[in-house]
């Protein structure tokens, strides 16, 4: 999620924090009940597998037929993981999905702040492959998930079968002075104030004015009660994957106050060198009912085609 900004204000240096990354227990009960309402909702049968790593205990939601080629997704930054798990929710049909709640983040993992900008986030993605037995597969990451699959990309690509990074971060930051106007000062107002005129200005800004009450309460509970991931993973560079030649597709929305397709399209072509695909949508960084179906679509033709 895109509030992953915040390294703009404070940037860390620190492979692993511990202590809580939360305001108060209340609050961490709150948004785990919506975590566990969020699930409730999927209909579908969802196994979930706690994995001992050498970074912490890591929650991991496992779904799908067991015959399927296996699919990690990673979940957006500062947000619960099924609130962008849901976004993919018709590759159950297909695929054996993996969906690890990320350290340091809302869910159920252990609460370590863990590093994105060295090899520490894919160092984990592997001990979880490990676990799982999977030597290789494909990856799908929204957001910050995207960072995520470029660090494991940077350090051990090949991990990685093909990709579809979405709303991407970790390869250009879109205008600060925009996601100041549009998010951080809203935000202040809302820290200040507790106006939800504040919060929907925020939450319509991110999304084109179409999320769902559901997700707006979720976002609202987390500024409230969380205390926010402020570093974002590594903006890429081009040495870093000169090994990397899995296919990949990367989607975007015009819209995105965080990671615009104005720019990012660019240095896209120039740090990834099997780039298949580079998909724009006329939307924001959470996509609407109507750009979902589309992404999906995108999505599914890759993956038949690639993986």
């Amino acid at each position: 999620m895109g509030v992953a900004f915040f390294k703009i204000l404070l940037k860390r240096g620190v492979n692993l924090k511990k202590g809580t990354i939360y305001k108060n227990e209340e609050g961490k009960q709150l948004i785990e009940q919506q975590y566990e309402d969020y699930l409730n909702q999927f209909n579908v049968d969802i196994e979930r597998v706690y994995v001992n790593t050498s970074f912490g205990k890591t929650h991991v939601l496992v779904g799908g037929p067991k015959e399927g080629k296996p699919l990690f997704i990673f979940q957006g930054g500062n947000s619960i993981n099924p609130m962008t798990l849901a976004w993919f929710l018709p590759l159950l049909d297909t695929y054996r999905i993996y969906a690890p709640d990320t350290i340091g983040h809302p869910g159920f993992s252990d609460e370590n702040r863990v590093s994105a900008q060295d090899h520490s986030l894919a160092e984990w993605t592997i001990e979880l492959m490990e676990h799982f037995k999977i030597s290789s597969c494909a990856f799908i990451g929204p957001s910050y998930g995207a960072g995520i699959i470029l660090r494991l990309a940077s350090f051990m690509p090949e991990k990685i079968k093909c990709s579809v990074l979405v709303a991407p971060s970790g390869i250009k930051l879109g205008s600060k002075f925009k996601m100041i106007k549009e998010i951080l000062l809203p935000l202040v107002l809302f820290y200040m104030t507790k106006s939800e005129k504040h919060l929907h200005t925020i939450t319509g800004n991110m999304s084109d004015n179409s999320m769902s009450e559901m997700d707006k309460q979720i976002i609202g509970n987390i500024f409230k009660y969380l205390k926010l991931e402020q570093d974002m993973p590594k903006l890429t560079e081009k040495n870093e994957l000169i090994n990397y030649t899995s296919p990949t597709l990367i989607i975007v929305g015009k819209k995105d106050i965080f990671f615009p397709e104005s720019g990012l399209h660019q240095t896209a072509k120039e740090i990834i060198p099997n780039l298949i695909a580079f998909k724009s949508y006329d939307m924001a960084h959470f996509p609407s009912e109507e750009y979902l179906i589309k992404i999906n679509k995108d999505i599914t033709k890759f993956l038949d085609e690639y993986y």
